[in-house]
C-alpha cells in the first residue's frame, strides 16, 4: 500500500534560494500548460479536421520544443509532472464524484502555498537527496527535523507555507493487518463534538477556541492596517509582524485537529471491525450560513478521509449510512420515524414542546439524548 509522511525540511540559505525557484518554475509551467491546452482546445473546436485535441503529450512536446534558455538550468522532471498533473485535473473535471471537482485554473503567485514535485528524490543516511541545479557547487542532502520513515520514494511533493519548507514523501509499505477484535461501532459527526458507542469526544476543545479567538483579533488588525493604508501596508513590518502571528495559530490549530482526529480513527481502527458513519453532504449543508464556520472547523471531510484510508490499510470495513438515513428523526427502540411537524430541527420541536438535543418517540415513550439515538440507529446498519 502507498503511504504518505509529510516531514519539515531544514534547508540552509541556498538551498532555500533553489527550493524557491524551483517552486516558481512549477507554477510557471502550470500556467504555461493550461494556457497551450486551452488554446489548442479553442484551435480543435474551430477546426477539428486540422487541428488534434489536446492531451498530455502534445502539451508537453509544445512546450519542450519552444523551451527558452533559461529553463534548461532547472529540473526537466519539474515541467513533465506539471503537465502530467493537469492532464488528470482535466480528467477529473469531467468526473463531478470527485471531492475538489473543478475546472482547473491558473495558479497565483500569491498564494500561501507554493510547491513542486519530483520522482528522482531519494533518502541517503536518513536525509532528503534533491537534483543538483546546474552552477551550484555546494549543494547537500536536505535533513529534516523527523525521522524519514522510507528508503525509497515515489513521489516527493515539496512545498513552502508561511516561510517553512516541508516535504510530502509517497512510499510503499506491505499491509499490516490488525487483529480482529469482533466488536463494532457507529459515529455520529456533530459541530464541536463526535458521538460514538463508548461516549463523544470534543473537537474543538477549549485552547482550540482560545486560538480561533486570537486569530479572528488578528484578522480584524490586518483588516484595519488593510483598509487604512491600502496595498501600502503590506509593506509595514508591523503589519509583517501580525501576519506572522496569524499564520503561526493557523498552523497551530491545524496540527492540534490533525494530531486529535489521527489519534480518535487510529484508536477505533485498532478496537473495532467494523465502524459505520454518515454519508454527508458537507458542500451542501455548508451553503447556509447556519453553523457553516462550525462545519468547517469540525472538519466533517477530512475525518472520514482518513478513516476510509485506515480502515483501507488495516483490514477493518467501513460503512457509509446512505444520506436520506433518518439516524435523527428515526426511534432506536421501535423504530417509528418522525414526519412533517412532528421532526426534530436545530431549535427542537414547536409542536411538542422538546429540546434540540432531545430525543422523544411519540409511539412507544421512548427517551432519550438525541445523538445517543442517532448512533444506535447507525449502529443497526451493521451485520
Amino acid at each position: 500500500m502507498i503511504k504518505t509522511q509529510v516531514v519539515e525540511l531544514r534547508p540552509n540559505k541556498i538551498m532555500q534560494r533553489e527550493l524557491e525557484r524551483l517552486c516558481n518554475y512549477r507554477r510557471y509551467c502550470w500556467n504555461l500548460a493550461l494556457a497551450t491546452w486551452q488554446d489548442m482546445y479553442e484551435a480543435w473546436t474551430l477546426d477539428k479536421d486540422n487541428n488534434p485535441s489536446p492531451n498530455e503529450h502534445r502539451v508537453w512536446d509544445e512546450l519542450v520544443n519552444n523551451k527558452a534558455d533559461w529553463q534548461f538550468a532547472l529540473s526537466a522532471r519539474c515541467l513533465q509532472l506539471a503537465v502530467k498533473d493537469l492532464a488528470n485535473a482535466w480528467k477529473n473535471f469531467f468526473d463531478k464524484t470527485q471531492p475538489d471537482w473543478g475546472k482547473p485554473h491558473f495558479k497565483s503567485k500569491k498564494a500561501p502555498r507554493q510547491g513542486f514535485k519530483t520522482d528522482r528524490a531519494k533518502v541517503i543516511n536518513g536525509k532528503l537527496r534533491l537534483d543538483k541545479p546546474r552552477g551550484i557547487k555546494s549543494w547537500f542532502d536536505i535533513p529534516t527535523y523527523e525521522a524519514l520513515k522510507m528508503e525509497e520514494v515515489k513521489i516527493a511533493s515539496i512545498f513552502r507555507e508561511r516561510g517553512h519548507y516541508y516535504a510530502a514523501l509517497s512510499y510503499e509499505e506491505e499491509a499490516g493487518l490488525k487483529a480482529k477484535t469482533g466488536k463494532k461501532t457507529a459515529i455520529d459527526v456533530n459541530v464541536g463534538h463526535f458521538n460514538y458507542t463508548e461516549g463523544k469526544i470534543n473537537v474543538l476543545p477549549a485552547k482550540l477556541q482560545k486560538l480561533y479567538k486570537r486569530i479572528k483579533h488578528y484578522q480584524r488588525v490586518l483588516s484595519k492596517k488593510r483598509r487604512v493604508n491600502g496595498k501600502s501596508a503590506s509593506q509595514s513590518n508591523n503589519y509583517l509582524q501580525v501576519r506572522t502571528k496569524l499564520q503561526r495559530d493557523y498552523r497551530k490549530a491545524a496540527n492540534i485537529q490533525n494530531d486529535l482526529l489521527q489519534k480518535f480513527t487510529t484508536e477505533h481502527v485498532n478496537n473495532y471491525d467494523q465502524i459505520v458513519i454518515e454519508d454527508l453532504n458537507v458542500k451542501q449543508m455548508m451553503m447556509t450560513h447556519v453553523a457553516s464556520k462550525g462545519m468547517q472547523r469540525s472538519l466533517f471531510g477530512k475525518f472520514r478521509q482518513v478513516l476510509t484510508y485506515k480502515c483501507e490499510w488495516y483490514g477493518k470495513e467501513l460503512i457509509l449510512a446512505d444520506k436520506t438515513y433518518p439516524s435523527t428523526q428515526r426511534c432506536a427502540n421501535c423504530g417509528y420515524v418522525k414526519t412533517g411537524a412532528d421532526k426534530i430541527t436545530l431549535q427542537g420541536n414547536k409542536k411538542h414542546g422538546t429540546k434540540h438535543n432531545e430525543y422523544i418517540c411519540y409511539e412507544c415513550g421512548y427517551s432519550n439524548d438525541r445523538d445517543d439515538n442517532a448512533v444506535l440507529n447507525l449502529l443497526a446498519l451493521t451485520k
